[in-house]
């Protein structure tokens, strides 16, 4: 019993975390790289332009350590990459790097995927336990569920039924979305170490 509450609420931080991630990455590189570009004219723009593309490295090998942790799914190393030559010879080889682009892709595409993951996160672990809730907290405030007001505790009983079937409906759903997303980093993973 004790394994399947430790991994119930193991899903849900990874569906939390992965809401958290992909709005970062989505702002992280929609910020750097329109800032990069637009300050490349001056010194400060290819300092980072360079360490934004640089960047992609680093998150997929955070996505693979985290992906790991939650979801017992292994994914091989991402190597690091070292810089040579000057930096603008650098730059040049981040941008026409077509691994980085499809990479910070995948990376920024985890925002969509991130915003999947909260309201699932909502719907499989935070409803179904607000329902079983409802025996307790009718007689105190209005519950409402779906249009119809709970007053009774016939009601609230049913509620809270369907909230014990929810979580478990809940459960197996979000092993499987914890498993497509582990499947979805993966994917990123083995993309950035292809060959072009």
């Amino acid at each position: 019993m004790n394994q399947i509450i430790s991994k119930y609420m193991r899903n849900f931080r990874f569906l939390l975390l992965t809401f958290v991630t992909g709005i970062f990455y989505f702002c992280f590189y929609l910020v750097g790289i329109t800032f990069g570009i637009g300050m490349a004219f001056t010194l400060v723009g290819l300092p980072i332009l360079h360490y934004v593309l640089r960047s992609t490295r680093t998150f997929v090998q955070y996505e693979r350590t985290q992906t790991k942790v939650y979801t017992d799914i292994s994914i091989a190393m991402v190597s690091s990459r070292r810089g040579e030559g000057s930096l603008w010879e650098q730059v040049r080889a981040e941008l026409s790097d077509v691994r980085n682009w499809r990479t910070i892709f995948w990376l920024m595409l985890k925002f969509v995927i991130g915003i999947a993951s909260i309201l699932c996160a909502v719907l499989f672990y935070v409803a179904p336990l607000m329902f079983m809730l409802t025996p307790f907290l009718y007689s105190f405030i209005d519950v409402t569920i779906m249009g119809m007001t709970i007053q009774t505790l016939k009601e609230a009983l049913l509620i809270m039924l369907v909230g014990v079937i929810l979580m478990g409906v809940g459960h197996y759903l979000g092993n499987g979305l914890v498993k497509m997303i582990g499947g979805y980093t993966r994917c990123m993973a083995k993309g950035l170490t292809d060959k072009v």
